[in-house]
């Protein structure tokens, strides 16, 4: 009896993984054992307190960075579409908020890294950096992955099929009537 399905066993090779995603678990786990480390270090030294007055202060230095970039952010969108054009680029207030987050997250380190992103000289220089390698990645982007993603529409039919093509109208309604249904 054949029911349309394919004869031959399925490979089952898995995909690669990606760089980011094998290592930025193990990443994290050694981020945090050096904060904790870190901090332990501090308080051996300086004293609990220190420490505990250390973290709170990276808090409220965090949570006031990160208002003034958002309120910055909002104040020049908002005179962006004032006067009529599109808002093309965030003037660093992506990388400031960043910074108030990393200050705001406990640990030495993280506060360090925080307190850099806040310097503009090392705003424009991580901003450059990510630029060329976020173009790079879509430049090199196969066709049907992120790097296409505005360029292709795609039908997903009920056996699992992809058929990739646009939609083309061709019957145009009367001035005043409303379009016709896409179910034609």
């Amino acid at each position: 009896m054949t029911t349309g399905a394919p004869t031959s066993a399925p490979t089952t090779s898995r995909p690669r993984r990606s760089r980011l995603r094998r290592y930025l678990p193990l990443g994290l786990a050694v981020w945090l054992v050096l904060e904790i480390w870190l901090l332990t270090q501090v308080a051996g030294a300086a004293g609990g307190l220190t420490v505990f007055l250390l973290l709170v202060a990276g808090f409220v230095a965090g949570s006031v960075v990160i208002k003034r970039a958002g309120r910055r952010a909002f104040q020049s969108l908002n005179e962006v579409l004032q006067r009529g054009g599109s808002p093309s680029r965030g003037g660093g207030n992506g990388l400031m908020m960043l910074g108030g987050l990393l200050l705001m997250i406990p640990g030495l380190i993280s506060d360090a890294a925080g307190l850099l992103l806040l310097l503009p000289p090392v705003q424009k220089a991580v901003s450059r950096y990510t630029e060329r390698a976020l173009d790079k990645s879509l430049r090199r982007a196969a066709p049907g992955s992120l790097g296409d993603a505005f360029q292709q529409a795609r039908i997903h039919r009920p056996d699992g099929k992809v058929v990739q093509g646009e939609v083309i109208r061709e019957d145009r309604p009367e001035p005043g009537e409303p379009w016709p249904p896409l179910t034609r």
